[in-house]
């Protein structure tokens, strides 16, 4: 099966789900109920989430660049649009397809290996995972919360254990028993040997220390912005959320976004968000107000700053590739 006939399978899964999630929340909330309430919004705490979707997206353009240092030199706007440019093409195309169009563009408009870059990338999904599944687990304790979303972030703190493996071992492969056998055999295809050298590059960037230590202080920064603006949403259609509460819908959100959806994250995004908030006794026509507020603010910042990014960039000239 080819890469695109791969990826066509993904975003059509993706899709699927988007319309499943779509369909159980319509059953669930009065759409009308719920517009009306969003015409509430106060404008000042609009204001104020575009100003917390903003840092948050350019903290993680940071937090990019700073896995990229070990590797090259790149100016933190020419990171910062690349970051945007990835979270345009999430919002455009289904089941994360953003995250490769990114790492091909700084790629080869900054002369890099592509498959180093995926490798910053695939680093920084894990840190992400990471700090996810640990600010759900301690909302889910703080708040006393039980049953689906308790199991959840078991789930997910599973799914760490086995990133966190995958990641030790892909970066110590070469050196595990018989590393030297599998060298020699896979020497007759001399392409793949090379692309995994290459990614291996770019995943080798998480033994260093202080690269790490960067990289987990920029994500602390951009998920207060992430928790910021659930809470700023709360507060600009009336909904008072405690910072654990934000936390817990943050978090929540960010793990329902690893599950393959439609282009935006459209559906499972607000489905979950409906979820999580009626558990804090929100009205579920209140909560989904909120969670169309937090997401449109979301969609509409990076989208914004993506096609910027994309004229900025000239990410349509045609340019030197890099394997």
């Amino acid at each position: 099966m080819t890469i695109s006939r791969r990826a066509l399978l993904r975003g059509t899964l993706g899709i699927a789900i988007s319309l499943i999630a779509g369909w159980i929340l319509l059953r669930s909330v009065d759409v009308g109920a719920a517009l009306e309430v969003l015409g509430t919004a106060s404008p000042a705490w609009v204001a104020v989430m575009v100003l917390t979707v903003a840092i948050d997206v350019g903290a993680r353009g940071a937090r990019w660049q700073s896995l990229l240092a070990p590797i090259a030199t790149v100016a933190y706007r020419r990171v910062l649009g690349y970051t945007y440019l990835g979270y345009l093409a999430n919002n455009v195309l289904p089941a994360r397809l953003g995250e490769l169009l990114r790492s091909h563009a700084l790629g080869e408009g900054e002369g890099i290996s592509r498959t180093t870059v995926l490798g910053t990338v695939v680093v920084e999904r894990v840190v992400d995972t990471v700090i996810v599944v640990g600010l759900a687990a301690l909302a889910v304790v703080v708040l006393s919360v039980r049953g689906v979303m308790t199991s959840a972030v078991l789930l997910g703190a599973a799914f760490v254990a086995l990133l966190l493996v995958g990641l030790g071992v892909a970066m110590a492969l070469h050196r595990l028993p018989g590393a030297d056998r599998i060298t020699a055999y896979a020497a007759r295809w001399p392409r793949v040997v090379e692309l995994g050298r290459r990614l291996r590059d770019g995943l080798a960037v998480a033994a260093r220390p202080r690269t790490l230590g960067a990289a987990l202080a920029f994500s602390a920064l951009a998920w207060t912005a992430s928790i910021l603006t659930f809470l700023a949403g709360g507060q600009a259609v009336g909904v008072e959320l405690s910072l654990a509460q934000g936390a817990l819908l943050a978090s929540g959100v960010a793990l329902a976004t690893i599950v393959p959806s439609g282009p935006g994250y459209l559906g499972t995004f607000e489905l979950t968000a409906v979820g999580i908030a009626t558990l804090f006794g929100v009205d579920a026509d209140s909560a989904f107000a909120m969670a169309l507020l937090v997401h449109a603010m979301i969609l509409g910042v990076t989208t914004v700053g993506g096609v910027i990014a994309a004229l900025r960039l000239g990410v349509l000239r045609p340019g030197a590739a890099s394997a």
